[in-house]
């Protein structure tokens, strides 16, 4: 049995790349740390696991070294349930005991034999960091996307400089090899993979300095979106940036960094001022010089595979010590998205995105079920299924509760985000549904006044918090929640570390669309299509966010999917409705002016944001 809840535990990992980076400040897997290869981190132990049940790799020499490395001092835990509630430790030690037992019972490792271009690869990084080992490879020949399947590279090789890029690319081309380049996790639509190829993972290459008196950081592209924030964040600066694990280089090439932050920071060109590359060729340029190919030109549909980027110079943005967040609660879709095209339009807040129930209750909550029950309060007792998030300094906030009805400021989310466990009781939703005759409870309940009875009814405190989450984790939660960060508005979107939690159920596939925001009725009809064509092929979805772009002319909007991408059921599911959204978000881009699926901007991320929101 244990054997078994292993194997289904490394078969659901999500490849979000959570366990690459310390988000919890428990520290990093040492394994991973100190070899690099996604193989001797959490997620690529989750992957041999489930490769090895399935009977697709042999015990190697690497995986005898992968196993050996791991101390099992359950860091993975602590970091995955965070993300998904999966207890990765549980696979780290079936893992061992596999290969303790194989090696025991005398049974054969296999040895990789190497060959000419192995040979070559590891004469430009060194021995450690190019292999053709099974038990690497695996490691980079999956992702949990609903198209890929298996597609193990022949290669990996994990250089540390633009020269060393510079050398490989031109020897693969010399052999003829196909070639990926990898950031953190994976792409989920397999185009990070080399069926036969090479896999040439960044991650070594970590070199951040930044710029204080110019606001600008420079970054190799190994360096993730949280080390970039933590290192912007000691000197009183903010970068505009992805999910945390995601490396920033990689987000920028790949379609362009977005946050609830672009409604005041931009998107695209407007993040960076000098970057990098290496072309299909080892030629290395950046984009200073004059004669070098026009990355800032946007092409419709697409351009073919870009040149490599080996580093960015970033913007950086100062944070004013009155930064605070609120959250404006509406019923409907268009009122919230009205007003935050409005707020954007007269400048008012750095962040603004209007988020759908699934973000609030998911973000907010401990647990998955904990989640489910809170999705369910907002929407029947509180009557909330949007929220405005607003992130600015004080007089923009002071704007925001003149101009909004009702607001849930810093205090009284924190109070909510505390007592959420003691909000799912019923006796609480009685106290909370007492004294209103409002057809918008929350409009009532929400008033300043309300804040001690909410205070004294939830009795918040991170104890009490820590009580949803496993035993084994409830002091580590308690201790986790005491940090005020934890609670604040601000820091939670600057580093954004509960957004990974939306994979949290099932694996999720994200939508992304441009969309003209001065025209609500193109808004509408492709966020309810997205529901439509959900529902239609049975596949769990809902609203995810949206931005305004260009003071609210434009607008950044995501919407997820969600599968099981063990289950062939939801798989096939999946396929089909990917598909007719693809065929609706063409159309929409080619006959609307403003609308473009973010899958044309793929490899464009460079470019002018112009280009693509006014074409």
């Amino acid at each position: 049995m244990a054997l078994e809840e292993a194997a289904k535990i490394a078969a659901q990992c999500r490849h979000y790349a959570m366990c690459k980076i310390d988000f919890l400040g428990t520290g990093l897997c040492q394994s991973g740390a100190e070899n690099c290869y996604v193989s001797y981190f959490p997620q690529g132990r989750m992957d041999i696991y489930h490769a090895l049940a399935q009977g697709q790799i042999p015990v190697t020499e690497g995986l005898v070294d992968i196993t050996e490395t791991c101390n099992l001092c359950g860091i993975c835990d602590k970091q995955c349930y965070f993300v998904t509630e999966l207890r990765p430790l549980k696979v780290m030690k079936a893992l061992k005991d596999y290969v303790e037992n194989h090696l025991a019972a005398g049974n054969k490792i296999e040895r990789s034999e190497t060959d000419p271009v192995l040979g070559e690869l590891k004469r430009l990084v060194g021995n450690q960091w190019a292999s053709n080992d099974p038990a690497i490879l695996t490691a980079y020949a999956t992702d949990p996307g609903p198209f890929t399947g298996q597609q193990m590279p022949k290669y990996v090789v994990l250089p540390e400089s633009k020269e060393e890029i510079s050398e490989i690319v031109r020897l693969i081309a010399r052999y003829e090899i196909p070639y990926a380049v990898r950031g953190n996790g994976s792409s989920v639509m397999g185009l990070v993979f080399a069926k036969d190829g090479l896999v040439m993972d960044l991650v070594r290459m970590k070199k951040l300095s930044i710029d204080k008196e110019n606001w600008c950081a420079s970054v190799e592209p190994g360096v993730s979106a949280y080390e970039l924030q933590r290192a912007a964040e000691k000197h009183g600066l903010r970068a505009n940036l992805a999910e945390p694990a995601a490396l920033v280089c990689a987000n920028i090439m790949c379609s362009g960094i977005f946050s609830t932050f672009s409604n005041a920071y931009g998107t695209a060109a407007d993040n960076f001022i000098d970057a990098e590359f290496v072309d299909q060729e080892g030629k290395i340029f950046s984009l200073s010089q004059r004669d070098t190919p026009n990355l800032y030109g946007f092409q419709f549909p697409e351009l073919p595979s870009p040149p490599l980027c080996t580093r960015v110079d970033i913007k950086l943005h100062p944070v004013s010590k009155d930064e605070e967040g609120l959250l404006v609660p509406f019923a409907g879709f268009f009122e919230a998205a009205t007003f935050a095209r409005d707020l954007s339009q007269r400048r008012i807040g750095l962040a603004v995105a209007v988020l759908g129930l699934e973000y609030i209750a998911v973000f907010a909550s401990p647990t998955n079920a904990v989640a489910q029950k809170v999705r369910k309060i907002f929407k029947e007792n509180l009557g909330i299924e949007f929220a405005v998030l607003v992130i600015g300094d004080k007089w923009a906030i002071d704007a925001v509760e003149n101009l909004a009805e009702t607001v849930i400021d810093q205090n009284l989310l924190k109070t909510l985000l505390l007592g959420i466990p003691r909000m799912v009781e019923e006796n609480l939703l009685n106290l909370l549904e007492s004294g209103h005759d409002t057809e918008v409870p929350y409009k009532l309940l929400f008033q300043k006044d309300m804040l001690p009875l909410f205070e004294s009814a939830l009795k918040t405190s991170p104890e009490d918090f820590a009580k949803s989450v496993d035993p084994d984790l409830q002091d580590f939660y308690a201790d986790l929640y005491s940090r005020p960060e934890m609670t604040d508005m601000v820091w939670l979107n600057t580093f954004r570390i509960i957004s990974s939690r939306m994979g949290r159920e099932k694996h999720v596939v994200a939508f992304i669309v441009y969309l003209p925001l001065d025209r609500m009725e193109i808004v509408m009809d492709i966020n309810n299509g997205f529901g439509r064509i959900g529902n239609k092929h049975k596949v769990k979805h809902d609203y995810g966010f949206l931005t305004p772009l260009d003071l609210g002319k434009r607008a950044v909007l995501e919407y997820d999917y969600y599968l099981d991408h063990t289950d062939p059921v939801e798989v096939e599911a999946m396929q089909k409705a990917i598909m007719e959204v693809g065929a609706m978000l063409e159309k929409y881009s080619r006959e609307q002016k403003g609308v473009m699926w973010i899958k044309n901007v793929f490899n464009q991320g460079f470019a002018r944001k112009e280009g693509f929101l006014y074409r």
